[in-house]
């Protein structure tokens, strides 16, 4: 039996939450939008979750997404792009939520299985590879695609990619490059592959038996990475200090992947470019996800005052003429002086999760 705690009409809720025995469901639903995440969403999530986590009926959580497409493309960014031209606070609000929900989901005591079936991107990312049973398909396509609209990977993005094997996370990063789900378990991003055609079964078995013995049903070994047998290239190329260098060491490499992978970089923000590396350098030294998300919020919001922010949306979602006029346009034209900018503390407006966790270690 379900019992959903909310009584809206499914139909037209943007996340449907209940409960089939002993299993919490959350199901993103917005289906024609690939169910990206808006404020509202982000904060039903973290009610259900709030309320769960004491609730001894509850011993599972189970992500997923509606439709057939995928489980999350992300954030709502026309959102942010109004949000950035008019000033306003609606994306600054958003992004706080959003990093509490994903440290959340980080340190959520039950089992959280999120099934990233189909399109996960940006926010996607952040609700379900941060969790402790990360689940995907042959039809997972995964990615942190923010470089290409002038922004920075967020949502604890940083961390992850910071945190994959050699290079491939800063590559993952400049390219926008989409992983398959062999890439995303060599990268951490996922733990477990389950053909898509017995998800439907491997989410019957989580109500009343428990996550391992549903994954020892269903689970299969992944398919390899293609990623990991690029590693070599990868890691020579992108462990140089710069933007700059790590284009010119793909150019001379002779390997047609690793140009094309230098033309995929170029054609992005060079500002977002330079602060997405400097990002992942400083998050690879940061202890916690917390830690991680503060920097990155602090980032957000600098890219939320800037020109590229605005212009990438513009040229790749809103007119859609992928035609963007980034500025600086080159890579050598910013300077490290703007990059630092983008890292500045924000003072009493700072997001705080790594003082509130060090709070509650004390209390502790």
């Amino acid at each position: 039996m379900s019992e959903s705690l909310g009584s809206d009409d499914a139909e037209v809720r943007e996340v449907i939450v209940d409960r089939v025995g002993d299993l919490g469901r959350i199901t993103l639903n917005r289906p024609k939008a690939i169910n990206a995440l808006n404020h509202a969403m982000v904060r039903q999530m973290a009610a259900a979750l709030l309320e769960w986590s004491d609730d001894d009926a509850v011993r599972a959580v189970l992500l997923r997404g509606a439709g057939e497409r995928g489980l999350c493309a992300g954030g709502d960014i026309v959102s942010i792009y109004h949000d950035a031209r008019e000033g306003g606070n609606g994306s600054r609000d958003f992004w706080r939520d959003e990093y509490v929900l994903n440290a959340a989901i980080a340190r959520y005591g039950k089992p959280y299985v999120a099934i990233m079936d189909g399109i996960v991107m940006g926010g996607g990312v952040g609700v379900s590879a941060h969790g402790n049973v990360r689940v995907v398909t042959e039809r997972s396509m995964i990615g942190m695609p923010e470089v290409g609209i002038g922004f920075v990977p967020d949502v604890g993005g940083t961390y992850l990619l910071s945190r994959a094997p050699g290079e491939l996370g800063t590559h993952i990063a400049l390219t926008t490059a989409r992983l398959t789900a062999g890439d995303a378990i060599h990268c951490g991003f996922a733990d477990h592959f389950v053909p898509s055609d017995r998800i439907a079964a491997l989410e019957e078995a989580l109500v009343g038996g428990s996550v391992e013995s549903a994954l020892a049903e269903f689970a299969e070994p992944a398919p390899a990475s293609d990623l990991a047998a690029r590693q070599d290239w990868i890691d020579a190329a992108y462990a140089a200090d710069t933007v700059e260098e790590i284009v010119a060491n793909l150019r001379s490499s002779g390997i047609p992947e690793a140009e094309a992978a230098a033309d995929q970089i170029l054609a992005k923000s060079p500002t977002a470019a330079k602060v997405t590396l400097r990002a992942l350098r400083r998050a690879r030294e940061l202890d916690n996800l917390e830690a991680v998300l503060d920097q990155e919020y602090r980032v957000s919001l600098a890219c939320l005052g800037s020109h590229d922010l605005v212009e990438g949306i513009r040229a790749q979602v809103v007119e859609k003429d992928r035609n963007p006029a980034w500025s600086p346009s080159t890579l050598e034209a910013v300077t490290d002086e703007h990059v630092d900018q983008f890292f500045e503390s924000l003072g009493e407006a700072e997001l705080g999760l790594t003082a509130a966790l060090v709070s509650g270690e004390e209390q502790r």
